[in-house]
């Protein structure tokens, strides 16, 4: 029997309401500035929408030329829930959102488990958010995907580098990845540290990003690896923080969004 890996976060870090999820997500769309280059592979926040929406937003607009081209989509987040080794995959046949399912492109599964690092490991998945509140996005302004979720754990760059030059091997597979920026800093310093994070990232220098600037710091690093080998150029959408959004100022979430063509 199909396994559904079920919403976890509805109703806290986004509504569970079909019609209010909706709502909200077009309104982070349409606050976006216009579309660009047709990106490859994007970065995006994960916080609560009423935090991190509208800078998700900004980076999700920037498909809307490739509703009918984009097909299969690789996520990778860090994993906050459990510590493990590796880079962990979801048996689920699909992941569920108020706004429906989404399936698991099996066969992609099958070929990343080929890699040593990489583990069938649903626990990784069961509460993660990392991934999970990117979904609504992807349903919204995608037409028919399949996804490829991936938590990562304890492992490093050239790990997640791997995996993602195995997998993304045409213009129908889209590549993103899931990270906020620093943590509970005060306002005007977490705009420093994150004015250097995003330098490292418009220059593709992965090892200019410490642990404290980035939760998703490894995935990010393996995008930046790849981008590097493919020549990519990484352009920022938007760069802010809880205290742009939803918060005060005396400790913030930074959060931005970056696309790669």
């Amino acid at each position: 029997m199909p396994s559904v890996r079920p919403a976890a976060v509805a109703g806290s870090f986004y509504p569970a309401d079909p019609a209010r999820l909706e709502s909200v997500v077009e309104r982070c769309l349409a606050a976006a500035g216009a579309a660009t280059r047709a990106p490859r592979a994007l970065i995006a926040p994960h916080a609560g929408y009423v935090y991190s929406g509208p800078v998700a937003g900004t980076a999700y607009a920037q498909l809307a030329g490739l509703r009918e081209r984009v097909r299969r989509v690789l996520l990778l987040g860090p994993a906050h829930r459990m510590r493990f080794e590796g880079i962990a995959v979801s048996e689920a046949d699909s992941f569920e959102t108020p706004l429906g399912r989404v399936p698991v492109d099996a066969a992609a599964r099958d070929l990343a488990l080929e890699l040593p690092r990489v583990q069938r490991l649903e626990a990784a998945h069961a509460r993660e958010h990392s991934l999970e509140v990117q979904l609504p996005f992807l349903q919204r302004v995608l037409r028919e995907i399949s996804l490829v979720p991936f938590a990562v754990g304890d492992a490093s760059g050239d790990e997640v580098a791997e995996l993602i030059e195995l997998l993304w091997q045409d213009e129908e597979t889209l590549v993103v990845v899931s990270s906020d920026l620093s943590h509970y800093l005060p306002y005007d310093e977490a705009r420093r540290v994150d004015a250097a994070t995003c330098r490292a990232i418009e220059e593709l220098r992965p090892e200019a990003i410490a642990w404290e600037q980035a939760c998703g710091r490894v995935p990010l690093q393996g995008l930046l690896r790849v981008a590097q080998r493919r020549g990519l150029r990484a352009t920022t959408l938007d760069l802010r923080s809880s205290g742009d959004t939803a918060g005060g100022r005396d400790e913030v979430v930074g959060y931005g969004a970056w696309s790669f063509a």
